[in-house]
């Protein structure tokens, strides 16, 4: 039986002026898949996903998310889609001036997002347990370390129970152990949230451990796809420099 697919990319194409960044991109995420991304810095792994929820527009081609062409849709109904996909920024993007709860509602009310089963506290005290820090929900940002600060983001994105999670460099500027513990961590929240998730990465520890497969982009398309143990035995250069 054919998995749902969650997310289709069809030969989608992005110009910043003479800069040519994608160039007739596939892509499809099934449902419960985590599809890491990896390639070279500016080679427009964070476009592609930008483009996905329309942050920035594409050129031309095709995406449909969770069976919305999300190319025709007006304002009204992009911000429906876009309460179903969670994105985790790679600086985390935490209000400095908001107290982690402060951070945890502002979705919420900006989202006007109801939920039959949980008030809002409620939803903020989940949120912050499946990333083991309900102890910060009152600490501002800057008393928080790099990994917390990453984890109260994820817990954000996870506030309106997305159903896609896109994952910009999740493991950035973080030390091994606590990369570690992230991408354990993202693995745990597919379980408990029944997420699909793209996971842009140039952690290779952390492609390992969070992805059931990986595309390789380079000179703005996918060159091969396949498992972490796969690409690991690649004969091509390309491919093998990623696993050194």
């Amino acid at each position: 039986m054919d998995r749902e697919r969650v997310i289709v990319v069809d030969s989608l194409y992005k110009s910043f002026k003479d800069n040519h960044i994608l160039h007739g991109i596939d892509l499809t995420l099934h449902k419960g898949e985590n599809l890491g991304i990896v390639g070279k810095s500016g080679i427009g792994k964070s476009v592609l996903t930008k483009c996905i929820v329309r942050l920035i527009e594409p050129d031309a081609g095709g995406i449909e998310v969770m069976g919305t062409n999300v190319l025709a849709c007006d304002d009204s109904e992009l911000n429906e889609v876009r309460k179903k996909v969670g994105y985790l920024f790679q600086g985390g993007a935490l209000y400095d001036s908001m107290s982690v709860r402060e951070n945890l509602s502002f979705p919420i009310r900006r989202t006007q997002f109801k939920d039959k089963e949980h008030d809002t506290e409620e939803l903020i005290e989940r949120s912050l347990r499946s990333v083991g820090l309900l102890d910060s929900i009152d600490s501002m940002p800057s008393e928080l370390s790099g990994g917390m600060k990453k984890r109260i983001a994820l817990a954000r994105t996870l506030i309106l129970n997305p159903g896609i999670i896109l994952y910009d460099e999740p493991t950035t500027g973080l030390d091994a152990v606590t990369s570690g513990e992230i991408s354990e961590l993202m693995l745990k929240i597919r379980e408990e949230y029944n997420t699909a998730s793209i996971i842009i990465t140039h952690d290779m520890k952390c492609a390992k451990i969070a992805t059931d497969s990986i595309k390789i982009m380079s000179e703005g398309i996918f060159i091969v796809e396949g498992t972490y143990d796969e690409l690991s035995r690649s004969d091509e250069k390309e491919i093998r420099d990623y696993f050194i």
